[in-house]
């Protein structure tokens, strides 16, 4: 295990990184932006198929022409514009479209902005007999790669070596992260530990993603499952503790390398080198700052400190549904309910295998579940309609347990 001293600061942005504290001060330097928490935005990922026939295969050129100039520089548009609201369309490797929400001042205002991007994605999709998926993995194709860069080349070639679960993850799954303040630094600690600890209950009352390929998986979450079988040391939860940058910066000096940018199109990083071993080496190069700027984007927790609290163990909604999941973590980081809902998730706190493969039906996460979703819905500081929509999500969510969902 690498030893982190506890350090401030930050080193220049291109300097070249020699000792451990230097990549440590980096990192503990902008893992968490601390101050009021009151903002909150989203990232939508969908999977994408043919209307008149889900299982057929997708190309780049299907989605370039259907997005048209909100396409991204990835798949061939040098100048992307941005969708209403400031937010901005990604395509994943497998052709899979993200939205990336601007921050908003509240969950409504968030709502509204992301309801008109996805309104005309919708519109662009159809245009082209395109529509967006609503399942966490693609229900109906095999994963297969449409977006080829040095990066996710290195990415398959590296997972590839413990399995189908890698590529799996890269081109069949679709997943919502909701990304909230990090909150004052005397409630960083707690707010920490609660978003891990509401993981496993909210991950399985909101599972969409038992069906891939055709095929029943056999988990109640297939996407967490694929998650879970990957590269363990780029997957695996950050530890939880009462120094959360201490132990982020533990987690990306011991993670391995994703892959080593060159000036060639193969980046494929040396088998097993982590960012420690590579400031120890100095091989093939010395690392610099900006390598470990682009290592931190290369590591998938389930939650993953940005500035803010990135929370990624959330499968993607059918329809408009992102928005339960975002209001509910949002009202249960409220100062007022938090150390209730804490309590509420305790019996379920470490248990991701479990809420993963079992979902509701195992009956610890069951409770859980069902206590935080009641708690989140007696405290949404929401308009009327959309308290009301959310609170309709989430009892047909919790009616339903446990379910199977539909192939859509």
């Amino acid at each position: 295990m690498v030893s982190v001293p506890k350090v401030t600061g930050m080193v220049g942005i291109m300097s070249e990184l020699h000792a451990i504290s230097e990549a440590a001060a980096h990192v503990s330097g902008i893992c968490f932006k601390t101050g009021p928490p009151e903002r909150v935005g989203v990232e939508l990922e969908w999977t994408v198929h043919h209307a008149a026939s889900p299982g057929a295969p997708l190309t780049i050129d299907d989605l370039r022409d259907a997005l048209g100039p909100y396409a991204p520089e990835t798949i061939g548009n040098p100048d992307p514009v941005p969708l209403p609201g400031g937010g901005a369309v990604t395509v994943e490797p497998g052709g899979q479209v993200e939205l990336s929400s601007a921050p908003a001042d509240d969950v409504q205002t968030l709502y509204d902005q992301v309801t008109a991007g996805r309104a005309l994605i919708d519109e662009r999709l159809a245009r082209a007999g395109l529509v967006l998926g609503g399942n966490g993995l693609d229900p109906h194709r095999p994963p297969r790669r449409l977006v080829h860069t040095p990066r996710y080349g290195a990415m398959q070639r590296l997972f590839d070596r413990r399995g189908e679960h890698g590529r799996i993850m890269m081109c069949s799954t679709a997943g919502l992260q909701v990304c909230l303040d990090a909150g004052r630094p005397e409630d960083l600690a707690a707010r920490w530990a609660a978003v891990h600890e509401f993981g496993p209950p909210l991950l399985a009352a909101f599972a969409t993603s038992r069906y891939r390929a055709g095929r029943d998986t056999g988990w109640a979450c297939g996407r967490m499952g694929t998650w879970l079988n990957m590269e363990p040391g780029l997957t695996r939860p950050v530890a939880v503790n009462q120094d959360p940058a201490g132990a982020w910066a533990q987690y990306v000096l011991e993670a391995p390398l994703l892959c080593l940018r060159s000036d060639d199109d193969n980046w494929d990083a040396p088998p097993g080198l982590t960012f420690a071993g590579w400031i120890r080496s100095g091989l093939p190069r010395p690392p610099t700052v900006e390598d470990l700027d682009y290592h931190l984007g290369a590591l998938f927790p389930p939650v993953r400190p940005r500035g803010y609290l990135e929370v990624r163990y959330l499968d993607a909604q059918p329809g408009d549904e992102w928005i339960a999941p975002a209001a509910v973590l949002t009202a249960l980081l409220d100062e007022a309910v938090i150390d209730e809902a804490r309590d509420l998730a305790a019996p379920a706190h470490d248990r991701w295998l479990e809420a993963a493969r079992e979902g509701l039906s195992c009956p610890a996460i069951a409770k859980a579940a069902t206590g935080l979703l009641d708690l989140a819905s007696r405290n949404l500081d929401l308009p009327v309609p959309l308290r009301d929509r959310v609170t309709g999500i989430i009892g047909r969510r919790l009616a339903a347990q446990p379910r199977k969902e539909r192939l859509t």
